[in-house]
């Protein structure tokens, strides 16, 4: 358990105890004030037959709305005419004698005995059998043994018994297998062999698909029953409120920054994202989510600027450099690790050094038949894939030794984020989970927000749960949407008329304690894959050995189907506190876990799903383009947060901004205006808002700032303005590696624009072409100004209308001011003792628990023609 709270600040304050320190949109004042001194109210209460429930403590009894259901599975029950009772028995049985085998020899002999793969192989070993190594054969012999022999197909000569070739593909005399089938069955040997090998905790191949049948039959209920008697019950978790608690929730972001240098990052990208449709415009290729281009740039380039950003803030403030460690899961579906790692390659390892990355590859697993538990296939030797969930990263990241990894580094910590959510680490949100969880030594954080009713994500919830000894058990979890009705959780608002759910959303931004992660990943049974799921709801689709989408051949194409997944967050229910008695209140701060909340569009907003015509809502949606055969679909989407959070912040600068309408107002016209911020400007609120100060921006305007050492003064832009460095945050030179590594703070660009007015024709905002949310727009004219290296750029009241491109070279200073004509330039070269520094910087201050910048200017003096630091 972690510290007592009597050591430290506590998560939530004295007064949520009797109010939960909760954003006010969850709760009605009126529901609000009729809550326990703990839970708000026990939203579920969970009990099971075969033990008595306890009394509830009188702290949460009459006032409180309970129901107790029951946690049988009811989603798609399949048809009754097949014996999954028996099926599972049977493979339950051969589990347990291939566990008690010693070596490969006898797993043979094993299956060998099973009247399966008897009849399937017959006696033989010649034919493919003959063809293939001891482990191979083990392996496809388990696949039978499992009831998945037409994953093999019938026509080809297994045993030696005769057969032949599959679709045409004429015999080249091994075993029967054409050089397609041979290329198709080393591709199966793969994904079995990956499966074999990643769920060794609960049995490989057949421990895979006893899971799949439990979780499949209606029996399911009774086997839950029968495992455990526990009372439980689920209640809103009470955290930290980063809007409510200002001071704290700075201190919470600079513990975050000071703590960076013990800190990883871990991206979980091997998910098949067949929702978004993203495909390459010339192959016609399916693309992974990583790849997909949002506001000028692929989505995982978003995730490394965002932390790039925060190692500046930290140089800037500490005056060292550290760079974060970064694991990053893929797969192979959709060529998703050679995409993802091209990408690193063609960026040059985004300055950081191949050395501070790690992959670790996600195995796919079977996509499984509701009715039977069938594995589909496309073909045969072809069964359809999918990744197993990103529950996997633990299991996983132990099997590959990157735990290890992170602590050669010296890391602690590490944060996790999906590539989809890009505005994870808008303002407060990411340092202050991570300094929370580092600070207060806690094993697992979420950082949660509001959820609308009938939303297609999961839920945080307290847990409390009593067992049949009487102990007590509490901590922060997540509940998958897909699980509601397994748990009998209605999805409810918190008031009458109310979009807004009773319990906050789960957003999968988690903070992880690496020890504690290693300790679950290594565990040698089901607790490595948490929150095990079989997800029916989706619309099964796949992509062929040729990389075309299909449609599902077996066993019908309408067929329901799910694979085994888990949830990586839900490694939440390895950390719950044991104590002896019911706690009434505070029992948050004492927890493993912990939550903290923020406002919804500060926290999450995925790019997750393409966008339909007949959609009614853009939640989670983009446009994505047809190929130029198709009538293309209106392209003028926006990203909806990245502009409201952009309207947040520059509005609190005091920058007049047009307002942002309802997004239902924006189908069928352009966004009031485009404002896209380097996250380097901040990545804190507090920071950004000392560079911008004064001026408007009006409807129908573009601003880009692509430079961290800038400074705005009561600029007024009506058109376009686009400020573009080379060196954003530092330059990079050639490691002993021969790899490009970034410095930050050296040879930066610079920009200062002080009472300046920019006036233009703008984007062509008429355009049929423009994708707002790729910031791919067409303009009449644009005020465009590039810094090569460490060039500056300086204007003060001047007047720049019309289209103009200032493009400073590296090593010079460029100013621009008014004059009779219009405007003058003057272009001067650096002094050669500045080229480093440059002639301005802003310097970073810790000032209790803020941040205050200073714009430091350093003079040169002019001695016998050369410039000088100080004056002679």
């Amino acid at each position: 358990m972690a510290s007592s709270s009597s050591l430290r600040p506590p998560l939530i304050s004295s007064r949520s105890l009797s109010s939960p320190s909760l954003p006010s949109f969850f709760f009605h004042p009126s529901r609000s004030r009729s809550r326990s001194l703990l839970f708000p109210k026990p939203l579920l209460c969970l009990s099971f037959p075969s033990s008595p429930s306890p009394s509830p403590s009188s702290s949460s009894s009459s006032s409180l709305r309970t129901h107790r259901v029951s946690t049988a599975p009811v989603e798609q029950a399949p048809a009754p005419e097949f014996g999954f009772g028996d099926e599972i028995a049977r493979l339950g049985a051969l589990r347990s004698q291939l566990r008690g085998a010693r070596s490969l020899d006898e797993k043979l002999r094993v299956l060998d005995a099973d009247s399966r793969v008897g009849d399937f192989f017959g006696n033989g070993n010649g034919g493919v059998l003959g063809e293939l190594e001891a482990l191979e054969v083990y392996l496809l012999k388990c696949l039978v043994a499992a009831g998945q022999g037409h994953v093999l197909g019938s026509e080809l000569d297994w045993g030696g018994g005769g057969g032949g070739g599959i679709g045409g593909i004429v015999d080249d005399g091994v075993g029967g297998l054409g050089i397609g089938e041979m290329e198709l069955l080393r591709k199966l040997l793969k994904i079995l062999g990956e499966i074999e090998q990643f769920y060794d905790c609960i049995g490989g191949i057949i421990g895979y698909q006893i899971m799949a049948l439990e979780l499949l039959s209606p029996l399911k209920a009774q086997t839950l029953q029968s495992r455990t008697s526990e009372f439980v019950e689920l209640h809103v978790p009470s955290g930290l409120n980063l809007m409510e608690d200002a001071e704290y929730a700075s201190q919470a972001a600079l513990w975050g920054i000071e703590g960076l240098p013990e800190l990883g990052e871990i991206y979980p990208l091997g998910g098949a994202g067949d929702r978004l449709g993203l495909v390459d415009p010339v192959t016609g290729e399916c693309l992974p989510a990583a790849l997909l281009p949002y506001c000028g740039r692929t989505l995982l380039e978003g995730l490394i600027r965002d932390l790039q950003a925060r190692e500046f803030l930290y140089f800037k403030i500490y005056g060292r450099q550290t760079i974060t460690p970064v694991a990053i899961m893929t797969s192979s579906v959709k060529n998703n690790h050679e995409h993802v790692t091209a990408l690193c390659e063609r960026l040059n390892w985004f300055g950081r050094g191949r050395q501070n990355f790690e992959f670790f590859e996600q195995p796919l697993v079977p996509v499984v038949a509701a009715k039977d538990g069938k594995w589909l296939i496309s073909r045969s030797l072809f069964p359809v894939c999918k990744p197993g969930g990103h529950g996997a990263v633990w299991k996983l990241a132990y099997d590959k030794g990157i735990f290890q990894w992170f602590h050669r580094y010296g890391r602690k910590g590490a944060t996790v984020r999906q590539v989809s959510n890009v505005v994870a680490a808008t303002d407060l949100t990411l340092l202050a989970l991570a300094g929370l969880g580092l600070r207060h030594n806690k094993k697992l954080g979420f950082a949660s927000c509001e959820r609308n009713v009938g939303a297609t994500e999961g839920i945080n919830v307290l847990v409390e749960k009593q067992n049949l000894e009487g102990q007590w058990a509490y901590g922060i979890t997540c509940i998958e949407y897909t699980e509601f009705e397994k748990y009998g959780i209605i999805d409810t608002a918190v008031s009458l008329g109310s979009l807004q759910a009773d319990f906050p959303a789960n957003t999968n931004i988690l903070y992880v304690d690496l020890r504690a992660a290693e300790k679950v990943g290594s565990s040698q049974n089901t607790k490595c894959l948490p929150g095990m799921v079989l997800n029916l709801k989706k619309r099964v689709s796949y992509v062929d050995h040729l990389g075309f989408e299909c449609s599902l051949t077996f066993p019908c194409d309408s067929a329901a189907g799910g694979r085994l997944e888990c949830t990586m967050q839900n490694i939440a229910d390895n950390f719950l506190n044991a104590v002896n008695s019911r706690c009434n209140k505070g029992i948050e701060s004492e927890l493993d876990t912990f939550i903290v909340y923020n406002k919804r569009r500060r926290v999450t907003s995925s790019a997750k799903r393409k966008w339909k015509p007949e959609d009614r809502s853009l939640h989670q949606a983009v446009i994505i383009l047809p190929p130029s055969n198709s009538p293309p679909p209106d392209p003028r989407r926006l990203p909806f947060d990245v502009m409201r959070n952009a309207y947040d912040l520059l509005m609190s600068c005091n920058i007049e901004l047009p307002k942002i309408k309802d997004n239902s107002s924006y189908f069928h016209s352009g966004p009031p205006f485009l404002i896209f911020l380097h996250p380097a400007l901040g990545p804190l609120w507090e920071i950004t808002r000392q560079k911008f100060f004064g001026g408007f921006i009006s409807e129908g305007s573009e601003l880009q700032v692509e430079v961290a050492e800038f400074l705005w003064r009561d600029v007024k832009l009506d058109g376009s303005l686009i400020i573009l460095a080379e060196n954003i945050m530092g330059s990079t030179m050639v490691n002993d590696n021969g790899e490009s590594a970034l410095l930050y703070g050296t040879r930066c660009g610079r920009c200062k624009l002080q009472g300046v007015k920019v006036t233009n024709k703008g984007i062509d905002w008429s355009s049929p072409n423009n994708v707002y949310w790729k910031h791919d727009v067409k303009r009449f004219e644009t005020l465009k100004i590039i810094l090569h290296g460490n060039a500056e750029f300086e204007a003060k009241d001047v007047v720049l209308q019309g289209n103009h491109q200032f493009e400073v070279p590296d090593g010079y200073r460029m100013c621009v001011s008014q004059d009779s004509a219009g405007f003058s330039v003057k272009v001067d070269p650096i002094a050669d003792e500045l080229m480093e520094s440059g002639s301005w910087f802003w310097k970073y201050n810790v000032n209790g628990t803020h941040i205050n910048l200073n714009g430091r200017v350093i003079a040169t003096f002019m001695h016998r023609g050369r410039r000088l630091l100080s004056p002679p």
